[in-house]
């Protein structure tokens, strides 16, 4: 098991806090670990400490490797130690990160007075790492994936809206869920999304670590960039499993939050009719 300190370097979403002066840093698949001790990227070697990671390009003279400049990027487009994946939450292997993810849930059964080597917690740790990496599948998709082209030329000017779009995420707060229904709504500008794409946008930012508020935002731009509509109107109601079962427990209560881009945020009665076409039942 790696020890104490390097523990602290798996901060397997990229922005928990660290101490003892650690930086944050992503663990990938290869145990590296980016925006590590003083800013550099590390690896952690067999016996579970870390060492800093050196510039491997072959970009010197006659293929020889290059000396590491962290300050220019020249030549170091694809290196890992300048531009590293992890930047963009994208693990080379989302399975190399199982044993890490074990390891920390193991550590945090037998935290809480638990006995993991009792039958029903054997295979607990590995179940739990794997549904984690299941509800923040989104870091690992990108909008281009998710439109794959389906992006539609058309002499088409109304409201187009998607409503009631299933979604389930992650609290950041408390790492409990939150789920509800996503509204969608964008006025055309000679360019249509495929429907479904619309769905897809909203699963790539919802399977992460999430506040409502961002998410309702995100989805908005990511749909501006996708198609440039007139405007683009988002609304989502959700029910907070951190109000729910813990904290006030009020388990009736709802949060709605909206973003309206373009037209919808400048024109009253646009927005009264994409707010009249998601309340009609």
């Amino acid at each position: 098991m790696p020890n104490a300190s390097a523990m602290q370097e798996l901060h397997l979403n990229g922005s928990g806090p660290t101490t003892n002066g650690v930086s944050n840093g992503v663990s990938n698949g290869n145990g590296y670990s980016s925006n590590g001790v003083n800013g550099h990227t590390n690896h952690m070697n067999g016996n579970g400490t870390l060492v800093p990671m050196k510039c491997t390009c072959k970009n010197g003279t006659n293929g020889t490797v290059a000396n590491s400049d962290s300050n220019n990027n020249k030549g170091h487009e694809k290196c890992t130690f300048h531009h590293d994946l992890e930047l963009d939450h994208k693990p080379s292997t989302r399975e190399d990160l199982l044993p890490y993810m074990s390891k920390s849930y193991r550590m945090l059964l037998s935290s809480l007075g638990e006995d993991p080597e009792r039958q029903g917690l054997l295979k607990t740790p590995e179940r739990a790492a794997k549904a984690m990496l299941f509800f923040t599948k989104g870091y690992d998709q990108s909008l281009e994936e998710a439109l794959n082209g389906a992006v539609f030329d058309e002499d088409h000017d109304e409201m187009v809206v998607v409503k009631d779009i299933e979604m389930f995420s992650m609290c950041e707060h408390h790492l409990v869920p939150f789920y509800g229904k996503v509204s969608i709504g964008y006025l055309p500008c000679k360019k249509i999304l495929g429907l479904s794409k619309l769905a897809r946008i909203v699963e790539i930012f919802s399977r992460r670590l999430q506040v409502q508020e961002r998410l309702t935002k995100q989805i908005a731009v990511a749909v501006t960039q996708a198609v440039q509509p007139a405007g683009v109107a988002v609304i989502i109601e959700g029910v907070h499993m951190c109000m729910v079962m813990r904290g006030v427990q009020k388990i009736n209560s709802k949060t709605v939050t909206s973003t309206m881009l373009g037209v919808f945020r400048d024109d009253p009665k646009t927005r009264e009719e994409f707010l009249t076409l998601c309340n009609n039942k």
